[in-house]
């Protein structure tokens, strides 16, 4: 997809680059360090989009600028918890796509020629690839890939492992630890051979593999996932016990113990690391449970690790997980909980506070019937 635009009485083209696949805009204009954010704010919320071509430090600025124009997110008092969820998911749409509007154009090279820019080419690469450029794109989008750069650099501390996960750009983050320490404190069933389905950073698989476990497969159909799992498994050291596999949900075979942390929420992501966390109709939840017969050993366990926020949003009901796991042939052992700790339990200006405060996940035991 390519973006076009009007610059020097000239007629440009580039490429569009956009994680959650937004078109490219049809109407494009120039900006620079005399554009003020009102006049900005304005321009973008009607979907006219602004290319920067002042300094970068000063297109920061505006953005920031322009994000406190964005009116905050309103509770409806009348409305269920349901409603209030899907009104907050549109509220956040818009955001994104004025915040959207703010663009800077990638050289041949990922370089910004921009005053005062910073070196982004190992972002940008690392993000989409080496071959991306040139390109245009939002600026809060380049900005999240300069963040996961920083993120993959860093790394995430798991106390479970005693060692940091270095997440890539559009892949889950291990920051929620409250389900990491349920996977490492469930007692181990009699298992050599586990798998962890949609493995993410790998991080789930490497707590299996510390614990013990003398071969796991870990699955995920992201290439972004599968390449991140398989650093980090090579980082700390198991690659003698950790098999990293690109498939839809299970590898071939049977395994004695078998882990899954699915997408909680049931609806539609809008951008590629929303999938960790957001599943139309519960999709891989509904396939994980039905096949997972097919796949465990006859005395073997499986681990469902879940939040139960979309039961407290009303979007389904315990009723429907316990009659997939019943439909599947499954019964439950045990179930361990535990709260979440991040920030947002604590926000009370989120509009979704009333069920983030009450919120549990739960590690449910489950073997065949």
């Amino acid at each position: 997809m390519s973006i076009t635009w009007v610059e020097d009485g000239s007629e440009r083209t580039s490429r569009w680059q956009s994680e959650n696949g937004a078109p490219a805009p049809r109407m494009v204009r120039i900006v620079d360090d005399s554009t003020t954010a009102d006049v900005a704010y304005k321009l973008a919320a009607i979907g006219e989009a602004l290319l920067w071509r002042g300094d970068y430090n000063n297109a920061r600025q505006l953005l920031s600028a322009m994000t406190r124009r964005v009116p905050p997110a309103k509770r409806s008092p009348d409305a269920s918890p349901a409603e209030q969820f899907h009104l907050h998911r549109q509220y956040q749409a818009r955001r994104v796509r004025v915040l959207g509007m703010l663009l800077v154009e990638l050289d041949s090279s990922a370089r910004l020629d921009l005053g005062r820019a910073p070196d982004v080419q190992a972002a940008v690469s690392e993000a989409i690839g080496p071959d991306a450029a040139p390109c245009v794109l939002s600026l809060r989008e380049l900005l999240g890939m300069v963040g996961a750069h920083e993120w993959r650099r860093k790394g995430v501390f798991v106390p479970a492992l005693d060692a940091s996960i270095h997440p890539h750009y559009g892949v889950f983050s291990p920051i929620r630890g409250e389900y990491i320490q349920l996977v490492a404190d469930a007692p181990l069933p009699p298992a050599d051979r586990a798998f962890d389905i949609g493995t993410g950073s790998g991080v789930l698989a490497a707590v299996l593999a510390r614990r013990g476990v003398t071969s796991v497969v870990a699955t995920d159909k992201d290439p972004r996932s599968v390449a991140c799992a398989r650093a980090n498994i090579e980082a700390l050291g198991c690659t003698d016990r950790v098999e990293v596999v690109q498939t839809d949900i299970f590898p071939t075979g049977r395994a004695g113990l078998i882990v899954c942390n699915p997408p909680w929420i049931p609806t539609k992501p809008t951008s590629g690391i929303e999938h960790a966390v957001y599943d139309p109709g519960s999709r891989m939840l509904k396939s994980f449970l039905s096949r997972l017969g097919g796949h465990l050993t006859s005395n073997g366990e499986a681990w469902l690790v879940l939040s139960d926020l979309a039961e407290l949003l009303g979007l389904v009901t315990r009723a429907d997980l316990l009659g997939a796991v019943d439909a599947a042939g499954l019964v439950i052992v045990d179930r361990s909980d535990t709260t979440p700790t991040h920030s947002r339990v604590s926000d009370s200006s989120d509009v979704l506070h009333e069920a983030r405060s009450r919120e549990t996940t739960s590690l449910w035991r489950l073997r065949r019937r």
